[in-house]
């Protein structure tokens, strides 16, 4: 079967920068769409700086979000690129962009101009807060969104500080719902002719993603805290000390809470009132954690691992990220890739988790470096070479007008 590119043909202009609309414009192009990445001539996307580490001369960070683009350089405060811009969405089906809310650029590319002129247009605006609101002008950043949507307020251990959640949610969470509504107003387009404005925020996506701690806490009144690695509505669902590290037991039915204590050798707990089913398991949860650290804690990992996965009880030790990219299971799904860098050479990059009939969308073109297609992209929307150098030239000065 052919290399799978539902989006072939799909042109999309991305004037983001940071995470959140980054990611969202690489899984456009892994996806098969033609994406130019318009960044500043002074620096480009800032998260090419945010490092250490670096790889080629731009920052991992940046190196996890931008593969598959083409850089173009244009200083969005002029006129000469801000008509360069237009040229670009002139050509465009679809526009990503995170402008800080009341900045120039977001008035200068307000969409119903850009409706007016381009009516079959897809605009995607990433904010951290949303369109509406008191905090609707505030500007943020994944971690200002964990804490102010409330995931900090469910991360960490009971007795703990809050923690910010591993993985920036905010920021992920906003790419993949605005991924999800640009999708579907493609598809719209396909039927009215016409294309719309889309918005999400870091902060709708994190209320989006409460899921169960929400309508739990909207049936009952009770605001959900810390339970460390604890689920909120299974028991035992969570990490528990071995004698050389922890294990992760995942007990989703009563049948498995009974091959569970069969395996610890703890028939007692199996028939106790206080534990036969999962609602009594989670009203008596510390008692019952008490009974199961105690359990866990007389045989190391390897030894429970193995013996819950013979009895079929889900469990996995801890891995950190060494053990899981060594891992032939992560191998065999072929899900990390190598591209040709033109200045870091071979780079290895995660690709795109969906497959389609068994392939998954080859890796596009590496990272672009800052404005390493500039002269191809603005020769093919006509522009000479004088016209191309001066564009392309880097400012005086520069004040960040974007938020997330």
């Amino acid at each position: 079967m052919p290399d799978p590119r539902p989006l072939d043909g799909v042109r999309v202009v991305d004037l983001s920068k940071i995470l959140a609309g980054p990611y969202a414009t690489m899984s456009l192009a892994d996806l098969g769409a033609d994406v130019v990445k318009v960044e500043h001539p002074d620096g480009g996307d800032p998260t090419r700086a945010w490092g250490p580490p670096f790889q080629g001369g731009d920052a991992t960070y940046y190196l996890a979000a931008n593969r598959g683009k083409r850089s173009v350089t244009l200083d969005l405060k002029s006129e000469a690129g801000q008509e360069a811009a237009h040229r670009l969405i002139a050509g465009a089906d679809v526009v990503v962009e995170n402008f800080r809310p009341g900045s120039s650029l977001h008035r200068v590319f307000r969409y119903d101009e850009l409706s007016r002129r381009y009516p079959r247009l897809v605009v995607l605006h990433i904010s951290a807060f949303g369109e509406t609101g008191p905090l609707k002008d505030e500007p943020g950043y994944d971690m200002i969104a964990q804490a102010t949507a409330g995931l900090m307020s469910l991360t960490g251990e009971p007795d703990g500080p809050p923690v910010k959640a591993g993985y920036p949610m905010g920021d992920l969470g906003a790419a993949l719902f605005g991924v999800i509504g640009v999708l579907s107003a493609l598809l719209e387009r396909t039927r009215t002719g016409r294309g719309q404005y889309l918005t999400t925020s870091l902060y709708e996506s994190q209320l989006a993603l409460h899921i169960n701690w929400a309508t739990g806490m909207f049936a009952t009144g009770e605001v959900p805290g810390r339970l460390g690695s604890r689920h909120p509505n299974l028991v035992p669902y969570q990490a528990y000390p071995t004698s050389d590290g922890h294990l992760v037991v995942a007990v989703g039915n009563d049948g498995l809470w009974q091959r569970l204590c069969t395996v610890l050798g703890r028939p007692d707990l199996a028939g106790d009132p206080r534990y036969v089913t999962n609602r009594d398991r989670v009203r008596n949860r510390a008692a019952l954690d008490a009974q199961l650290a105690g359990a866990f804690a007389g045989a190391d990992t390897a030894h429970w691992h193995a013996r819950l996965r013979a009895a079929g009880v889900p469990a996995a030790p801890i891995r950190d990220l060494a053990e899981v990219y060594a891992d032939p299971h992560t191998d065999a799904l072929d899900m990390v890739r190598t591209v040709p860098h033109p200045v870091a050479g071979a780079l290895r990059q995660v690709g795109f988790p969906v497959s389609y009939g068994g392939d998954r969308p080859a890796l596009g073109a590496a990272p672009p470096t800052l404005g390493e297609h500039s002269r191809e992209i603005l020769a093919e929307l006509g522009y000479t070479e004088p016209e191309i150098r001066a564009l392309t030239a880097r400012p005086v000065d520069d004040v960040s007008t974007n938020s997330t």
